[in-house]
């Protein structure tokens, strides 16, 4: 869900006390709609204008940045670096933050400016003003074409959103909701009716104050006695109380273990059908709530080409070995086109030119069956059979061609099946960049003229219960380097059985790790493989010794033995554990 007014309210008193007077050091633009403001104390405050997920935090996740930072980003730079906070505000309960910046200018004299994230959804932005509230630059421009009634462009005055014309929640009475309540339609549901009359309060709050009104989130107010509207009244003043007075307390809500709404105060409506999980702060819930649809958005944003690229390769090399398959079939019928050959020879001296077919018993049958063998009316009966003899030969030639062809084939289509897999579980730019090139090198991609800057890639890093490191690669490339190069011949390795999936190495040093660890690694290969979702997955446990790479295999190829299997079922909880404890 995004983040609603109250929630907003929420982040901001919490972060204020934090970051006030704080000095920026860095500034930093991982994807297209986040930036990360780097602050003295080592805090990472978060703004993020995606239309998904518009929020403000301070954030303990790490993002990899892309090798070359996009105009915003440098413009970010010139103006925020060395600057001081010096507030943190929400205009109202607008879905706006305004984070007020001391800064000094090149000559040094004292400037201000203001740093705008409207969280609106679809229309979420992030503005950067000078001292004089005008729009030096944000991150999407909004001409007229875009919206007649509120342009977003450098060089004009910032106007904020327009209001709703509702009257906003907290400012209502007693006496305010009791005539409200009098004049609507009594056939109104209660959460329509608050979202209809009053701005601040999202949906999952309007339902919320229903169902303590009168048990269900869907009621109406015709059904409600004056006891019940006496408990409606009583809810919503006591909501926005608590509202007044920051009372606020970060819960999640889930749905066997799955997050599905967070909110900043206590929710009722879902009874036993939700669990409640509360955080420490706004801040570690919104990093566990958003990590997991952060990580997906990536893929689909920065991945939707690859993934397209790979598709189609993967389409293309399956046509290719059907149509492969089909004549290496024909090929299986070579030895009629000898015996027709034969026969033709064997009958010459009763067969004459220009005939289309020839009728004759079949020598090396037993029981001397009669077969017809086409002819070509316009050759003789020599030629005839040099004709048979001649495909024969070229079916014999074919048969060995395409067995050689469909193996490079099925090589390909298992690599491409390989690639989709990582594309999948790619996390950073830098992995998109190096599955890029590695298809790039197999000649699946074509090279572009302009080199792009490639930053070495570090294989995943974990650590099991008894302290041994275990490392993962993040795509096939690595995989060969991990395992035929960085590995020590001692180390154990792992792959999950007869699926595309990362190589896992266990870094023994010598020593002899336990079958806590063993089964710990090898979760470990479960999970970054195709079988994440299943349960009891096989995985191939060898020493690196054993693991070889074919000749003219594939990037991540390889063939061992000497192996045992172990079945474990992955899970996310143990890989977080793992990684924690690094």
């Amino acid at each position: 869900m995004p983040l609603d007014a109250i929630s907003l309210r929420a982040v901001v008193e919490e972060l204020r006390p934090q970051l006030l007077n704080l000095r920026i050091d860095k500034v930093q633009q991982p994807a297209r709609d986040q930036v990360i403001l780097l602050l003295r104390g080592n805090k990472r405050l978060l703004l993020n204008a995606g239309a998904n997920a518009p929020r403000l935090q301070l954030t303990e996740l790490l993002r990899d940045n892309p090798a070359e930072p996009p105009m915003f980003c440098m413009l970010l730079r010139k103006h925020l670096v060395g600057a001081r906070v010096a507030e943190i505000t929400q205009p109202g309960l607008e879905r706006l933050v305004r984070i007020e910046l001391d800064v000094t200018d090149d000559f040094g004299q004292p400037g201000h400016r203001t740093l705008v994230l409207e969280a609106m959804g679809r229309r979420s932005n992030l503005i950067l003003l000078d001292g004089e509230n005008r729009v030096i630059d944000c991150m999407r421009r909004v001409d007229a074409e875009m919206s007649a009634a509120r342009q977003v462009l450098p060089g004009l005055f910032y106007e904020p959103p327009a209001s709703t014309g509702r009257l906003p929640f907290l400012e209502e009475t007693e006496e305010g909701l009791a005539e409200k309540l009098a004049q609507v339609n009594p056939e109104i549901q209660l959460d329509r009716f608050l979202l209809d009359a009053y701005f601040g309060i999202s949906p999952l709050m309007a339902r919320e104050l229903s169902f303590r009104a009168c048990g269900e989130t869907d009621g109406r107010l015709c059904n409600l006695d004056e006891a019940g509207r006496s408990r409606f009244q009583d809810a919503f003043f006591a909501f926005a109380n608590c509202v007044k007075e920051n009372s606020f307390t970060p819960i999640v809500l889930k749905r066997e273990g799955v997050p599905f709404e967070f909110s900043a105060l206590p929710v009722h409506q879902y009874g036993l059908a939700a669990e409640t999980e509360t955080f420490e702060s706004f801040s570690a819930l919104l990093d566990s709530f958003y990590e997991a649809k952060e990580r997906q958005e990536r893929v689909r944003q920065r991945g939707a080409d690859l993934i397209r690229t790979a598709t189609t390769a993967r389409g293309r090399v399956r046509r290719k070995l059907a149509l492969q398959e089909k004549d290496y079939a024909a090929t299986q019928e070579r030895d009629a086109l000898r015996l027709s050959g034969d026969l033709i020879t064997a009958n010459l001296y009763r067969m004459e030119r220009g005939e289309s077919k020839l009728v004759c018993q079949n020598y090396y049958d037993e029981d001397l069956a009669e077969v017809t063998i086409p002819l070509d009316p316009l050759l003789t009966p020599q030629q005839n059979a040099a004709k048979y003899y001649k495909r024969y030969t070229k079916a014999k030639t074919a048969e060995k061609y395409l067995r050689e062809q469909m193996a490079l084939a099925r090589r390909d289509l298992a690599y491409l099946e390989s690639v989709l897999q990582e594309i999948q579980q790619a996390e950073t730019e830098q992995d998109f960049l190096d599955i890029r090139g590695e298809m790039s090198d197999a000649g699946f991609i074509r090279k572009q003229g302009k080199k792009v800057l490639q930053r070495p890639s570090k294989p995943r890093e974990f650590k099991t219960s008894g302290g041994f490191r275990v490392l993962v690669g993040r795509n096939n490339r690595q995989n060969d380097k991990l395992t035929l190069k960085d590995a020590d011949y001692r180390d154990l390795w792992f792959h999950v059985q007869k699926l595309h999936g990362s190589h896992v190495i266990l870094c023994t040093n010598g020593g002899e790790p336990g079958d806590q660890d063993i089964t710990e690694a090898a979760s470990l290969a479960a999970y970054y493989s195709q079988a994440k979702d299943s349960a009891n997955v096989p995985v191939d446990c060898t020493q690196v010794k054993y693991v070889k790479k074919p000749a003219g295999a594939r990037p991540g190829m390889v063939i061992y033995t000497t192996y045992r299997t172990v079945n474990v079922t992955p899970a996310e909880d143990l890989v977080r554990r793992l990684q924690n404890g690094k």
